[in-house]
């Protein structure tokens, strides 16, 4: 029986510190597959898939802090956590020492203003998450065959002891897993809820069998946008794998700075990212490209996951009608159909992707904070959002573009 007292934290300035077979082994266990879901029952697929989420891999994290993408001078300064027995890596928490509240998706901005206008320095923080990256996964990596209980609740105790060596205001933990979530809470942590729009695979055979499912008017509008998607001479090329070429990377990058910049000022992503992408995880790699007389004129990055095909983020240096639903929402149906994934994860915000047959889906995040008064505000605060999160969700479901009725309703 493992106790507390066998464990040793230690923080650590670097993935790359970490091993990548303890840390991917530590991914891995923490991944254990949820029970099959009716859709996925329903599904012709009989292939057996394995637990995976691309944005956990060691080679993803390496590939954002070897690019310099998250590293201390843009503010992500990498503090990972290790629990260690006897030698062994037993547990992990991907984790960031920040000077501000930028990449994250989980919004704290207003705790930040409120806290330092009271007198108090907000920054630096701890953030607990996949950088720049805003799909949920475990964020309490532990190894199988260890005391998984005893090892959770050393992490979460190191996160809070973190804190205080740090110096930092608080502890994030974002786009975690529910179960997580409730742990955390147990120990102490503020419970925060949002949202995003996720499609969900009901066994269907083709993209027509998705259609079928809603109604008249949102089938209608969908072909029409498929249709009017590509007028103009645009073709559509869906690249993983070997296909992907340092010339659609060049491409696809020119994109991101170009609709990054527009939106966030500052894109947080380097080239260099998407080239250690390339070499290491290219087969996890959905590239959703359009081409119009002769050059890449836009695109959209997915990443593929056991049974989630994770959409992130895209851009165009040419503006066309539809063009963004078609690159980003209807190809990712049509691929994770193609792959019997049950489910697309179509990022951040947006309730546009509704109509595209996209609905709500609760996200979770656990917040430490060490000041007594302002997690006094905040858990205050917290309570009514969870209860406003609630109600669009059920607000915005109902709100679906799904048929209502198996009454036949012609196209």
């Amino acid at each position: 029986m493992t106790s507390l007292s066998d464990i040793v934290l230690e923080a650590v300035p670097s993935v790359d510190a970490i091993a990548a077979a303890d840390w991917d082994a530590c991914a891995r266990a923490a991944l254990a597959p949820e029970p099959p879901s009716s859709a996925a029952s329903a599904s012709s697929c009989t292939t057996s898939r394995t637990a995976y989420n691309p944005f956990m891999s060691h080679a993803f994290f390496s590939a954002l802090e070897r690019s310099h993408s998250a590293c201390a001078r843009t503010g992500w300064g990498p503090r990972h956590l290790v629990a260690k027995r006897e030698g062994e890596t037993v547990g992990i928490v991907p984790c960031y020492l920040k000077s501000h509240s930028q990449g994250e998706y989980v919004f704290d901005r207003g705790w930040a203003d409120a806290y330092q206008r009271a007198g108090g320095s907000y920054y630096p923080k701890l953030q607990v998450s996949v950088p720049f990256t805003p799909a949920t996964g475990p964020r309490l990596l532990i190894r199988e065959g260890g005391d998984a209980d005893q090892v959770a609740m050393a992490l979460s105790g190191g996160l809070v002891a973190l804190c205080g060596l740090s110096k930092a205001s608080s502890a994030h933990v974002t786009f975690a897993r529910e179960s997580e979530w409730r742990f955390l809470a147990a120990q102490g942590f503020l419970q925060r809820t949002d949202q995003q729009f996720h499609w969900h695979n009901a066994g269907y055979h083709s993209f027509d069998d998705f259609l079928a499912t809603l109604a008249s008017r949102h089938r209608k509008a969908i072909k029409r946008e498929r249709r009017d998607a590509t007028l103009n001479g645009i073709s559509i090329h869906c690249l993983t794998g070997r296909d992907i070429t340092e010339d659609a990377w060049d491409a696809f990058f020119e994109f991101y700075i170009e609709t990054g910049s527009r939106k966030w000022g500052r894109p947080y992503l380097t080239r260099a990212f998407y080239s250690l992408i390339g070499e290491s995880m290219a087969d996890d790699v959905l590239l959703v490209m359009a081409k119009r007389n002769g050059r890449w004129i836009a695109g959209a990055i997915n990443f593929i996951g056991g049974d989630t095909l994770f959409g992130r983020h895209w851009g165009a240096i040419e503006h066309h009608p539809f063009l963004h639903f078609e690159v980003c929402y209807y190809q990712a149906i049509e691929f994770a159909i193609a792959r019997c994934l049950a489910t697309v994860e179509a990022g951040a915000q947006g309730e546009h992707k509704i109509a595209r047959g996209y609905l709500p889906q609760t996200t979770y995040s656990a917040h430490y904070i060490a000041d007594p008064a302002l997690r006094r505000a905040i858990a205050d605060y917290l309570k009514r959002e969870r209860m406003y999160v609630d109600e669009m969700g059920r607000e915005l479901t109902e709100a679906g573009p799904f048929r209502k009725s198996d009454a036949a309703d012609p196209a």
